[in-house]
């Protein structure tokens, strides 16, 4: 019994370390953040045996060696991280305030929160970061279902023929004209968490045009994340001071732009934006003793930043807009009593 790393742990070495790491225990629900062990209550409720639960071992660290054979000669496993943690780490968020986003099909905000676990109110996921010996660090988790999913939405509707044609259409027009876009397609995630939420466009014109529609997009998408990260902050008591950022939209520099200006704090993309893969492999250096945290620090190199430049009456006037329209688009699907 395991999550993915372990069953690939076991497959990989045939079978001899049946184990895992905090960062993919805390996901079972079934792991206490405080002790970092498995909750022996939560494990009796449920009716679970312990002795079906793998070992849970430091993410840094010994995790056997493979079979010869199977990838040539027998070859040491010295890290596991889970996804989202690895991309953390890859992004060198090894401090607390400090955070990433990787823009997939959705959004997912990391904000690294220290040696201790923040307990939420709003809806986001306390999680183990990693651990490095017996000291395990900490990160709140946001997510944000329509990311990347909202581009190919477009190019659905014909607006553009291709995804990377998005940032040309939305630059022919300097703002979205009063348009704002809730990309509650199937739901929305943190930190409203309303699964009745549906998609709307509202302060539509005569005036109104594709372009402004691209753009009300682009914002759209912008706009979650900022909620996200001004929860993070609130209940977390730390300011985040530069997003570091990865995925397909961060590819996107208009988008970028937008977002460090809703933010109101820079936007930093990195030359290697693989970032979970990255940090997979930096932890497995530090297993295996090859580097230490400032050589994982030095291994995060930029390829641009973003600072915003979007006043702050204008971005505090931006965002009441927005609340005013995602307050229209929650609870839609709901039937009336």
């Amino acid at each position: 019994f395991g999550t993915v790393d372990t069953w690939l742990l076991y497959r990989l070495t045939g079978g001899k370390v049946h184990a895992t790491d905090p960062s993919n225990a805390s996901r079972t629900l079934l792991f206490n953040l405080h002790t970092l062990s498995w909750d022996e209550e939560l494990l009796q409720v449920l009716g679970i045996p312990s002795a079906m639960l793998p070992e849970v071992r430091p993410s840094a660290g010994d995790f056997g060696e493979t079979l010869p054979g199977l990838l040539g000669e027998a070859l040491p496993i010295r890290g596991v991280l889970g996804d989202q943690q690895a991309a953390l780490f890859g992004q060198a968020a090894l401090g607390a305030g400090e955070g990433k986003c990787t823009y997939g099909t959705g959004a997912f905000l990391l904000l690294h929160t220290g040696k201790r676990p923040v307990l939420s109110r709003k809806g986001l996921l306390a999680t183990v970061a990693w651990s490095l010996g017996d000291r395990a660090s900490y990160a709140l988790e946001g997510s944000v279902f329509m990311a990347g999913a909202v581009v190919g939405w477009l190019k659905d509707l014909g607006l553009v023929q291709e995804s990377a044609q998005v940032e040309a259409l939305a630059r022919e027009v300097a703002d979205t004209g009063g348009v704002y876009l809730v990309p509650a397609f199937t739901g929305l995630g943190a930190p409203y968490w309303d699964p009745y939420a549906r998609g709307a466009i509202l302060g539509l014109t005569r005036g109104t045009g594709k372009a402004h529609l691209a753009r009300a997009a682009l914002e759209g998408v912008a706009f979650q994340v900022a909620d996200v990260v001004r929860a993070m902050e609130e209940e977390a008591g730390l300011l985040l001071k530069e997003l570091r950022v990865d995925g397909g939209m961060a590819q996107n520099p208009l988008f970028l732009e937008i977002q460090a200006d809703l933010l109101g704090v820079p936007v930093l993309r990195p030359k290697v934006t693989e970032t979970t893969a990255l940090g997979a492999a930096l932890m497995a250096g530090v297993g295996a003793g090859a580097l230490g945290l400032e050589e994982v620090k030095g291994a995060w190199t930029l390829e641009a930043r973003f600072d915003p430049r979007m006043p702050e009456e204008k971005r505090k006037a931006l965002h009441g807009g927005w609340r005013r329209a995602v307050e229209r688009a929650l609870g839609w699907a709901r039937e009336e009593g």
